[in-house]
């Protein structure tokens, strides 16, 4: 069988949702030698595919070039023009991804797509007659798109990367490690819902902060560093690391951290693809919908158990129908300290 090489039309936009499709790729490769992947996604994310044999990023401008359907097969053109596709796994499944494995369809290639259950996803979030069980992960459903493609994908447990060497733009800032436990914390999320309160979050920091050989780096997008640099100002032990380093620079530091405090955000996945342990916080989102950092450890996720609205939402897009946000409200930081100490200490 000669190369397979493989278009993935993922989030075009999510960090988290494409990283997530990162140890999946990875496990491809490995079991499938004849294979080469090239992976089109935002082109904002070509850090993630660094280092990884025979995955090839192919960046995509979604609102330049390749905004609307003329852009999109301005973007099919371009694929075809470098590169012999001979069978394209569409992970994201939305009209984008559709428009585009439709001109790979039409010109006899063979596709597959991802199969979101929608449905499952419905049940679980509705308000009456909830099923609250543990649906297919994230992670499973991008392998069983491979394996409709007559590829083996059978994924393990094991990081994608090992830990990385800090460039020097990086050690500025952070120093040297020297023994101490390197802890992150990004404790922002799309929305509110996903979110622990920030004063809250501040109850946590100060805790760990007060703990001798600790060194804490507060993580999150350029537009939160106010906030973040805020929250930082009491301790001087605490080092805002938001909106300084590039993907490549940010993803060296996470590497080195020993555990990550998250939401259900990109930096659980991010942590993840570096088998960095996450202590993530679910509020109106559930690891039960699939979203789970890959190989992370179940008991290291902090919830509320059994509260009957539990989860109101799959990516907590929808506002809190109870109006107090019980989900993160009711989180005790001792909650949260306790696991990171057990992780750390």
């Amino acid at each position: 069988m000669g190369a397979v090489k493989t278009i993935l039309v993922t989030r075009l936009s999510a960090l988290g949702d494409v990283a997530m499709t990162i140890p999946v790729m990875k496990q491809v490769l490995d079991e499938n030698p004849d294979v080469e992947i090239v992976f089109v996604t935002n082109r904002n994310w070509g850090a993630l595919c660094a280092g990884i044999s025979r995955l090839t990023f192919f960046p995509a401008d979604v609102k330049g070039i390749h905004k609307g359907v003329k852009g999109l097969y301005r973007l099919f053109r371009e694929v075809r023009r470098t590169h012999r596709v001979t069978a394209v796994a569409d992970l994201h499944n939305v009209l984008r991804s559709q428009i585009i494995r439709t001109f790979f369809r039409l010109s006899g290639t063979p596709v597959a797509a991802i199969d979101k259950g929608r449905a499952e996803k419905k049940a679980l979030t509705r308000r009456e007659n909830k099923i609250l069980q543990p649906l297919t992960s994230t992670i499973e459903r991008y392998a069983r798109v491979f394996r409709q493609l007559g590829l083996r994908c059978e994924m393990g447990r094991k990081p994608v990367f090992q830990p990385r060497t800090l460039p020097g733009s990086v050690t500025v800032v952070t120093g040297s490690k020297q023994g101490k436990k390197w802890i992150g914390l990004a404790p922002f999320a799309t929305y509110r819902e996903k979110m622990y309160p920030l004063e809250k979050m501040a109850v946590v920091l100060g805790t760990l902060a007060r703990e001798q050989g600790i060194q804490l780096f507060l993580l999150g997008g350029k537009q939160e560093v106010t906030l973040l640099t805020q929250l930082a100002a009491q301790y001087p032990e605490v080092i805002v690391a938001a909106g300084r380093f590039s993907l490549d620079e940010e993803m060296a530091l996470i590497s080195q951290l020993d555990v990550m405090i998250s939401m259900d955000s990109a930096n659980m996945h991010l942590a993840s693809l570096f088998g960095v342990p996450v202590v993530s916080v679910w509020g109106a989102t559930h690891p039960f919908a699939g979203f789970m950092g890959y190989a992370q450890a179940p008991e290291n996720a902090v919830q509320v158990p059994d509260l009957p609205c539990r989860p109101c939402s799959v990516f907590g897009n929808k506002p809190c129908f109870r109006g107090d946000h019980a989900c993160m409200e009711w989180i005790k930081p001792v909650q949260i300290v306790e696991k990171v100490n057990e992780i750390v200490l």
